[in-house]
């Protein structure tokens, strides 16, 4: 029969372990997720004013194919680093995206208005991505839905047109079940999920998957340490085809 001293001992071991554990994946060194690269090659990252300045010659040489890179939010907000990290990424070999924060409480029109004063049209970049995702309190107090899915169609159509390429939705689990599923369907999707696979509530292929928010690359100095990293479904010919 154990020991109280024995159980002591177990129950200090046991608290060490999950504390080192917890540990390894705050610091980024092991992840929840971590896709194998024989299933998803086409590797990519997406950043923001948070990264700082950017290397993009360093970051063009560690493995991964594409960035999305943070343009607008809202209806009026610029991201400051948005203009250099463009002109510095699209010098490298990377195939360069940019992204939009969507405002639930801004409208449709005046959100793609203002990406389109911002991003410029190149045929190099990939489709424009509209980043569909709750914050502050929106996730304890969702939007209406049929406002919230009309002036995303509106904002996406409107990019569309422009730009000539049918945009991406980036989303959570939370928004894509709320807003996204059943509908958009002509829309990639871009599904964040940094615990487990992808597994879309309507049974809907995903386009992209930000699979964690904690790796660590060189190339980078800013506020924030880590950066997001995403997988594309499918092979390198596959991806060549969305590209084109």
């Amino acid at each position: 029969m154990p020991t109280k001293s024995n159980k002591l001992k177990f129950l200090t071991i046991t608290i060490c372990a999950a504390a080192l554990t917890a540990g390894l994946f705050f610091f980024g060194i092991l992840h929840f997720n971590n896709p194998s690269i024989r299933d998803y090659p086409i590797r990519g990252i997406d950043i923001s004013r948070y990264q700082g300045v950017i290397d993009w010659n360093v970051i063009a040489n560690q493995g991964i194919s594409f960035a999305f890179i943070k343009a607008t939010e809202g209806s009026a907000h610029t991201d400051r680093y948005f203009a250099q990290n463009l002109k510095g990424a699209l010098q490298t070999k990377l195939h360069i995206g940019a992204y939009h924060f969507f405002n639930f409480d801004s409208p449709g029109a005046s959100q793609a208005a203002h990406f389109i004063a911002t991003v410029p049209i190149d045929e190099r970049m990939l489709p424009p991505v509209v980043d569909f995702e709750f914050y502050g309190d929106k996730l304890k107090n969702p939007p209406d839905r049929e406002k919230a899915v009309q002036e995303l169609s509106a904002m996406l159509d409107i990019l569309a047109k422009h730009y000539g390429k049918t945009p991406v939705i980036y989303v959570t689990k939370e928004t894509y079940d709320t807003y996204i599923a059943g509908g958009f369907a002509k829309h990639p999707i871009w599904y964040r999920d940094i615990f487990r696979s992808p597994s879309l509530s309507d049974g809907r292929a995903w386009t992209f998957w930000q699979f964690s928010n904690r790796h660590k690359i060189k190339g980078y100095i800013g506020s924030e340490k880590y950066i997001d990293f995403n997988v594309f479904n499918g092979s390198l010919e596959k991806f060549m085809a969305f590209v084109k």
